[in-house]
């Protein structure tokens, strides 16, 4: 299982599933000829102009103090899209951390494929996975989804049963989780999407939630997706966000980005282009 060190944090991939699949599935304003203009997406990312390949992960940030494991995946829910059996657990096994480890929860924003393993299914009740940690969720994020409806939402299943339980804290989309980690805005693909930076030993890395699911995104920061809340914003967030991470020489995780997952980034034309 790969991973990356900055300073002296760990950041591991804990991937539930990969796949193949129509990039329109997920995202909008796809350019024509993607793969000619944008060649460094081949064969890994595209496989022709309306073929792409995304996972589904979360990440587990260990400080050699905290474990901060950062976006849960689908999980055992059925709702709002059926996907079938997770294997999350078991690669987070594999990655040698039990549930019982796991210190804190974030989740970068509350859509489906973000926040399922929050909660399993016990005696037909959802309990918290992670009985052992403080599971963070975005103050703006839930005060919107707690009144609001939406397609990529199960929030009475993943969230409320874990606020009801007493596991979980509102916090600020500047929230700071401990001395390496901490959280920066990234509005757009919802209200209070936040993603979460990690800063030791002089090095940085940004886990970037939804603020991209594909790194065509990066190529072209105009390209949106279907479940972004206000398609601008979120442009212009990928705008601001890819100009200060290449300036500053962040490592980019993608969320949804199968290997390579995460690079530098170099300004190519409009966008910008991953470099491993």
């Amino acid at each position: 299982m790969s991973g990356w060190k900055i300073g002296d944090v760990t950041i591991t991939p804990v991937v539930e599933r990969e796949t193949e699949l129509p990039l329109d599935v997920i995202l909008v304003d796809i350019p024509e000829g993607a793969t000619a203009c944008h060649p460094w997406l081949v064969p890994d990312h595209l496989v022709d102009d309306r073929t792409g390949r995304m996972a589904i992960q979360g990440f587990v940030v260990d400080t050699g103090t905290l474990r901060i494991l950062v976006d849960t995946c689908v999980g055992e829910h059925q709702n709002p899209i059926p996907m079938g059996v997770s294997a999350f657990l078991d690669r987070l096994a594999e990655a040698g951390y039990r549930p019982e480890d796991i210190d804190v929860v974030v989740c970068t924003h509350l859509h489906f494929d973000h926040v399922g393993w929050n909660t399993r299914l016990v005696d037909g009740r959802w309990v918290v996975t992670f009985p052992n940690a403080r599971y963070l969720f975005g103050r703006v994020e839930w005060e919107h989804w707690s009144v609001e409806t939406g397609p990529y939402l199960n929030v009475d299943e993943t969230v409320r049963p874990v606020l009801a339980a007493g596991y979980a804290d509102l916090v600020e989309v500047d929230h700071r989780v401990c001395a390496e980690v901490r959280f920066v805005a990234t509005p757009g693909h919802s209200p209070g999407h936040v993603s979460v930076v990690v800063e030791s030993g002089g090095e940085r890395a940004v886990i970037t939630g939804d603020m991209a699911h594909h790194p065509l995104q990066f190529a072209d920061p105009s390209v949106g997706s279907n479940a972004d809340s206000d398609r601008a914003a979120a442009a212009a967030t990928r705008r601001r966000c890819l100009a200060e991470w290449a300036a500053d020489g962040s490592l980019v995780i993608g969320t949804h980005f199968v290997a390579p997952t995460a690079g530098r980034l170099r300004a190519v034309g409009d966008g910008w282009q991953l470099v491993g």
